[in-house]
């Protein structure tokens, strides 16, 4: 068998220590969109940033990559909140890719949501949304307008937690106190516990929450901002970036680049450099080392506080304790399909296929996990990305690509960990064509007019999400949003040790725009006064 071609869609700049033009203000260490829009803030404020990137292309979950004459992107499956200019995430957009990036809608039924043989549609736009659940649960109405506003409600807490990330100790105590005051009692309960407050009816809480897999975990688990969160993101439709996922990074690089900065692929951070208990820099794998006053990390909390901290940094214990208190999120499989003729001729839709075999999450979860091989998938998500983008038909002429995402554990496929990428043997393959057999059966079954029509297809593994993001479980939401994670205060932009940060999701919550919001919040706690402005512009207007 041979090894797969790897891909041709390469942005950012190949890293050779000769090409360093230090010194620089900051270094971030991982391209992901939360440290990609930390790099472009500060670059707009005059600030010289490296940004050091181990894959072959920038972007981290928002990268897209090409095989076989097919382009798939790996985690930008839609955004929310792109239609109007006056929305946070919309806005940061536009300022760190100097209103570069384009966005194409979705349909307004962006989401299908199937539980077992029935189906609902998640439709764009407050009044539509709730009239079609209107529709399909009758005598339901008082629960669907109450859950309604206790989105509204979450969205209005959600500036004081953001604050709370960004305030020196010393004021974020009495503002805790404050945002607790003022929060709702069901603010960071389970998902499940509130929407078994507002009904009884099984079958409305799994529509409500058929979206579970955008924060991978499912509702009983889950705290109720995360919940409140994406559904609000999505309430006005879902949106696909023009040009596919790449142009994100594609567009946000020149803005790293006007104050003299750089966005290198292939520069693998060994180390961060501790110095009389300061960060001063990092360590490449070449030995080289770079130094700067600002040493920021989109690596992930696990990352930063264990393989790239030296042990002999002093907070590396209390890091390390703390690291108990959360967990990694799931891991996926996700089959990338390629077939020969348009989305428009195959008729591909422009929503995204949410299928479980019924309305008890928790349960189908659980038998999944305890005997995969003779249960049914617990969560299979299917995008059409080339139905979506709208510049996909002139790019790849007569070729279309879906992509299905499922659930699928570290622990099985923990036997070739160590074995390289593309060889990994014949048996570890042999799992993987099994798996994508089931998850095209699932395509099928909603659209059997595909059979025989698929022209490639490969499986990812947490192993390749581990090789291409270094998310050494294969996590794809770095840590698991549940109500304990949202009482972790040390979860911040400031880390205990002078000159280092952390920004991605892990700082506030997973998803393009929650780590986007990372990158700002980082921004702003590493700015100090000077950060107000930016911080006003973006969250004010």
């Amino acid at each position: 068998m041979s090894s797969p071609k790897p891909s041709t869609i390469r942005v950012g700049r190949r890293y050779r220590a000769n090409r360093l033009e230090g010194p620089y203000d900051a270094i971030v260490i991982g391209s992901g969109i939360g440290g990609l829009t930390a790099a472009a803030c500060l670059s707009k404020m005059g600030k010289k940033v490296v940004v050091f990137e181990q894959h072959y292309t920038a972007g981290g979950f928002t990268h897209s990559y090409d095989r076989n004459g097919y382009e798939w992107d790996v985690g930008v499956h839609y955004i929310g909140d792109m239609g109007a200019d006056h929305t946070l995430g919309k806005r940061l957009f536009d300022y760190i890719t100097d209103g570069q990036l384009h966005w194409a809608p979705m349909d307004d039924h962006y989401d299908r949501i199937f539980l077992g043989g029935r189906h609902v549609d998640l439709v764009a736009g407050p009044d539509n949304f709730k009239a079609e659940l209107n529709k399909e649960f009758p005598g339901e109405e008082a629960a669907i307008d109450t859950y309604l506003d206790y989105l509204r409600t979450v969205s209005k807490a959600m500036p004081g937690l953001v604050l709370g990330k960004v305030l020196p100790d010393i004021a974020s105590g009495p503002l805790r106190k404050l945002v607790n005051k003022a929060a709702p009692d069901y603010l960071n309960k389970p998902t499940r516990e509130v929407l078994e407050s507002l009904t009884d009816n099984q079958e409305l809480i799994a529509v409500l929450t058929g979206q579970w897999g955008d924060n991978g975990l499912p509702p009983a688990e889950s705290s109720f901002i995360i919940h409140a969160l994406i559904a609000r993101h999505y309430l006005y439709g879902g949106y696909y970036p023009i040009g596919g996922a790449s142009e994100m990074a594609k567009t946000i690089i020149p803005v790293v680049q006007e104050s003299g900065g750089e966005v290198f692929t292939y520069a693998d951070v060994k180390e961060i450099l501790i110095e009389k208990d300061k960060a001063v820099g990092v360590r490449m794998a070449d030995g080289a080392e770079v130094r700067a006053p600002l040493v920021i990390s989109n690596a992930g909390v696990f990352n930063t506080f264990g393989p790239l901290l030296p042990d002999s940094a002093k907070e590396k214990p209390y890091y390390l304790d703390k690291l108990q208190t959360v967990q990694r999120s799931m891991a996926s499989n996700c089959l990338y399909i390629g077939l020969k003729d348009t989305a428009e001729n195959l008729q591909l839709p422009k929503t995204n296929y949410w299928i479980y075999p019924g309305a008890d999450y928790e349960k189908h979860l659980a038998d999944f996990m305890a005997d995969p091989a003779n249960t049914d998938i617990p969560l299979t998500y299917i995008s059409f990305p080339s139905a979506k983008d709208p510049s996909f038909a002139e790019r790849y002429p007569g070729r279309a690509t879906i992509e299905i995402v499922a659930p699928g554990p570290y622990e099985w496929y923990a036997d070739w960990a160590d074995k390289p990428w593309g060889k990994r043997g014949e048996e570890y393959e042999a799992e993987k064509e099994a798996y994508a057999q089931r998850l095209l059966a699932k395509l099928y079954e909603k659209f059997p007019h595909l059979e025989g029509k698929v022209d490639y297809y490969e499986l990812s593994t947490p192993l390749s999400t581990d090789y291409f993001c270094r998310y050494t479980k294969g996590e794809i939401y770095g840590l698991n949003h549940t109500p304990d994670r949202f009482e972790q205060d040390w979860l911040k932009p400031k880390t205990r040790i002078p000159g280092l940060y952390l920004t991605g999701q892990d700082v506030m919550t997973c998803g393009v725009v929650g780590a986007m919001i990372g990158g700002l919040l980082t921004t702003i706690a590493v700015s100090g006064f000077k950060g107000l402005p930016l911080a006003k512009k973006m969250f004010v207007g």
